[in-house]
């Protein structure tokens, strides 16, 4: 994935600070969204993203720390909606209204031209559909007219949680080229997601947080390369001696019953220079990189609310 050059922030959090009670949900919580790239915001069930997301569009009051759009908190701005589409709720709409009906409220609320409404509905394929009642639609049409909304006012920054729930294949293609060509277009773009595959095809970095603290804030890229899942592929006729010498540092081996061996643990550079140094033979030598999702699972398996446990195999006999 292409690295974007960097801008200056158009999202600043700063030491965000969040509590319910006895419950700490968001943890001096710091980082920056730059326009220009797709940036997700990832974390396990309960690491306080949907909290954030909301302190950031000013409906939650944060306990301590900022959150600014554009240099400022967002309930300061004039014409938010001209500033910032958010969609944080597919179902934030009467269900008894059309999608025409809700769009034109919105429009004529912002002040928003009645030419807008029917750009949006297009651009989201709800136009064949846009007398009907939403609460006739399913979860994929209701996240299109949460997108509409949110694209009302043209904004040059937009935040979205989870909006490939309920979306078939087609939409989510749909809505991964959007996300990616509003970046293009110099936007800012903020998505929480728990689709690791589909961030990994969309984002060009990622807020990774978990109980609420920031564990990560790099591109994708760097933070699969520096995963230590990555697994090294070896091959060499002097394989025994090469495990002794990788075991020594400190490398983790294992040696296949095809003779391969699999090193995590090390660069294939430095494993390259150990053999060459200790006159091994190398047959091959290859980076398997880990995905998004592995690498995600690592940096967030200490912040995980809920675990559980792999179900036991039940046999005929067992259960006899």
């Amino acid at each position: 994935m292409t690295t974007k050059r960097k801008h200056s922030p158009t999202i600043e959090v700063r030491g965000l600070t969040k509590s319910y009670g006895q419950t700490l949900a968001v943890d001096h919580l710091s980082f920056e969204v730059h326009p220009g790239r797709v940036t997700g915001f990832l974390g396990p069930n309960g690491a306080g993203k949907s909290t954030t997301l909301r302190m950031i569009l000013g409906l939650d009051t944060p306990s301590s720390g900022v959150a600014l759009v554009n240099g400022r908190p967002f309930k300061e701005h004039r014409q938010p909606l001209f500033e910032v589409g958010a969609l944080l709720d597919a179902k934030a709409f009467h269900p008894g209204r059309s999608a025409l009906n809700h769009l034109c409220c919105l429009a004529l609320a912002n002040g928003i031209d009645r030419r807008r409404v029917d750009e949006v509905l297009d651009l989201v394929g709800l136009t064949a559909v846009a007398a009907n009642r939403v609460g006739g639609f399913s979860l994929g049409m209701d996240q299109r007219l949460g997108i509409a909304a949110a694209m009302l006012g043209d904004p040059h920054t937009l935040i979205l949680d989870e909006p490939v729930n309920g979306l078939d294949p087609e939409g989510i293609l749909w809505i991964r080229t959007l996300m990616r060509s509003l970046a293009e277009q110099g936007r800012t773009v903020l998505v929480s997601s728990h689709l690791m595959a589909e961030m990994a095809l969309t984002a060009d970095h990622v807020v990774v947080i978990g109980q609420g603290r920031l564990v990560a804030d790099d591109s994708v890229d760097s933070i699969v390369s520096a995963s230590s899942r990555n697994i090294v592929q070896v091959r060499s006729p002097q394989a025994d001696a090469l495990k002794a010498l990788l075991d020594e540092v400190g490398a983790a081996t294992t040696i296949g019953a095809d003779g391969e061996m699999t090193v995590t643990g090390m660069p294939a550079e430095q494993i390259g220079d150990l053999a060459s140094a200790n006159g091994i033979t190398l047959h091959q030598l290859a980076t398997q990189h880990a995905s998004l999702e592995e690498a995600f699972m690592q940096l967030t398996h200490d912040s995980v609310e809920y675990r559980a446990t792999a179900p036991a195999h039940t046999t005929q006999e067992s259960a006899a």
